[in-house]
């Protein structure tokens, strides 16, 4: 029997204790409430944004506006450093998001005008 567990309450290398244990499931089910909240915060932008891309294609306006995603990035990269988030990681985040919201702005367009799919669909 080796000395961690022989008698005496010192986890060895590689242990944990209950608390520790008990610690680490609390932290992981508040992530857990997190990532939902993330998720249904999504859903809810993107509900948002798919009435802006309907809106855009009843009345043939580009899918894409850079004007206003850089002012968004701008926005987002300022908000993330007063959270001490890394400015860099919420601009990719954002930029992942921006990309997904012009994919279906360009279906909602195709759709509107009769032609189905996505520009990167038809190359």
């Amino acid at each position: 029997m080796d000395s961690s567990s022989a008698g005496n309450n010192t986890p060895g290398p590689g242990e944990l204790t209950q608390d520790v244990r008990d610690e680490l499931a609390t932290l992981r089910d508040s992530i857990d409430n997190i990532d939902a909240a993330i998720v249904h915060i999504l859903a809810e932008r993107f509900k948002a944004t798919q009435r802006v891309g309907r809106l855009k294609a009843r009345h043939s306006l580009p899918a894409a506006d850079p004007a206003r995603e850089a002012r968004q990035i701008t926005r987002l990269r300022e908000l993330a450093e007063n959270a001490k988030l890394d400015p860099a990681f919420a601009e990719k985040l954002l930029n992942f998001i921006i990309a997904e919201v012009i994919r279906h702005h360009e279906t909602l367009a195709n759709e509107a005008q009769g032609k189905g799919g996505t520009a990167r669909d038809r190359l």
